[in-house]
């Protein structure tokens, strides 16, 4: 009478039954060789999950450096600007000078974020000053739009006003400048740089896309809506750049 199936061991004979390693019960059943279907995409997703907690993406830094640089830099209120600062150019001249002016901008602001506490003692100029100066200079432009000077020459047409008032100081001015290297400097671990650079690039992108999409402005309102633009423009120029200067002689007052 047989006892024991073929291929199986009997309960009775304990001593015949082999003992588990990790690789006797590879070799014994092969099938666990097979691999499961689920298994690779299993293994990306917990590598994804292991170098998520290498790089955490801080939101609360993110938000707030985004919204004040955009208050500062203002994508809303640049398009009449830009508008008044590019009439009369072709359309092709206008999209370039866009993208010029966000570039120009976002290396004014990336060569300050890196370097803007040896830049700023290395030429013994203080903040408030900058924003002094840069007020200033805007005021210049802004009287400019007001009294229509800048339709009279007729060399300013050949000027890139991409560089010089748009890049820097509309889009880079004093505020933007003074935030990123507070911004940068209170970052002391990667997740918060992460976040800060994340916050400049995605305002530049912001402010490209605005003036990019400005020019189908021009269609609508044509010669005489941009002649009104460039005075409502230089009236709310005039404004920023005057409260520039107070803000930086109200920071000299008080830290005298």
């Amino acid at each position: 009478m047989r006892s024991v199936a073929r291929g199986r061991t009997s309960p009775f004979t304990p001593e015949r039954t082999p003992r588990r390693t990790p690789g006797h019960a590879f070799l014994t059943f092969p099938c666990h060789a097979r691999r499961r279907p689920g298994a690779p995409v299993r293994a990306s997703v917990r590598r994804l999950h292991f170098s998520a907690r290498l790089i955490v993406f801080d939101l609360a830094v993110f938000g707030s450096l985004f919204l004040t640089l955009f208050v500062i830099m203002d994508p809303p209120g640049i398009t009449p600007i830009f508008l008044a600062l590019t009439a009369g150019r072709p359309a092709r001249t206008q999209r370039r000078m866009a993208l010029q002016a966000v570039c120009v901008a976002g290396g004014v602001i990336t060569v300050f974020g890196l370097l803007g506490h040896q830049i700023l003692d290395y030429l013994h100029v203080s903040v408030p000053a900058l924003m002094i100066a840069g007020g200033l200079l805007l005021l210049l432009i802004a009287l400019d739009l007001l009294t229509g000077k800048t339709d009279e020459p007729k060399q300013t047409k050949d000027v890139n006003v991409a560089l010089v008032p748009l890049g820097m100081p509309l889009l880079a001015g004093p505020g933007a400048i003074v935030s990123v290297i507070l911004a940068v400097q209170k970052a002391d671990s990667v997740t918060t740089q992460v976040s800060v650079w994340t916050a400049i690039l995605a305002i530049h992108v912001v402010l490209w896309l605005v003036m990019r999409y400005s020019l189908l402005i021009i269609r609508v309102i044509k010669d005489g809506g941009v002649v009104l633009v460039t005075r409502l423009a230089g009236m709310m120029l005039s404004a920023i750049a005057v409260q520039q200067i107070i803000n930086g002689v109200l920071q000299v007052v008080q830290g005298v």
